[in-house]
């Protein structure tokens, strides 16, 4: 059982409905004790860093996530908004994050992403795969996914960096730690590439 975590933010049921496409059972939740034996974790969000953080603290998820993902190592993947607040802080706001990832979130440098691209980057994009990786093998041909976001991870150790995009200049797109995972786009809405990765996800960790 793959278990979403409900903090008031994302695309919850998107994502429930693709891992069933693959023939995956998932529930959707925020209470303690479902959390407690969930056997993988997936933490999805849109919107402002901030707001995100506050609602995870607000739901009280926080200390169980901790326990779950930092003592007890179930495997997590953070999607969007989600993968943000494993760094530990943003230039969106002043909330500190999970801190599970060594780097921040930083926005997207105008000056060098040029005048013909606009923020957010929103859209398609290809992605470089800058290690091996199991969440990331198998792909089908020529992988893309879509991206709908203003800031990106900068990270610390680019041994945690498993793949990258590009939108005027190159950031992470994917990253791993352990057992920590996430990624900036949004597997729920790439197709077959988003189905292949969340199967990844499923049968690999």
């Amino acid at each position: 059982m793959i278990t979403i975590i409900d903090y008031g933010v994302g695309n919850l049921s998107s994502i429930k409905n693709m891992l069933k496409r693959i023939g995956v059972a998932a529930n959707i939740t925020n209470n303690l004790a479902e959390l407690e034996v969930a056997e993988k974790l997936i933490l999805p969000g849109v919107g402002h860093f901030n707001y995100g953080m506050q609602q995870l603290h607000k739901s009280n998820l926080v200390p169980i996530l901790n326990q779950r993902v930092l003592q007890q190592k179930v495997p997590l993947l953070g999607i969007c908004l989600g993968v943000q607040l494993l760094t530990k802080t943003s230039e969106e706001g002043n909330e500190p994050g999970l801190g599970w990832i060594d780097g921040t979130t930083i926005a997207f440098d105008k000056a060098k992403i040029g005048n013909d691209k606009k923020i957010p980057h929103m859209g398609w994009s290809d992605v470089n795969s800058y290690q091996q990786s199991k969440l990331f093998i198998n792909m089908p041909e020529d992988p893309r996914f879509y991206f709908v976001h203003s800031y990106h991870l900068q990270l610390n150790n680019p041994n945690n960096v498993l793949v990258n995009a590009s939108y005027g200049y190159e950031f992470a797109a994917g990253i791993e730690h352990e057992n920590i995972l996430g990624v900036q786009f949004h597997p729920e809405k790439s197709h077959k590439f988003g189905m292949k990765l969340l199967e990844n996800f499923v049968l690999n960790y």
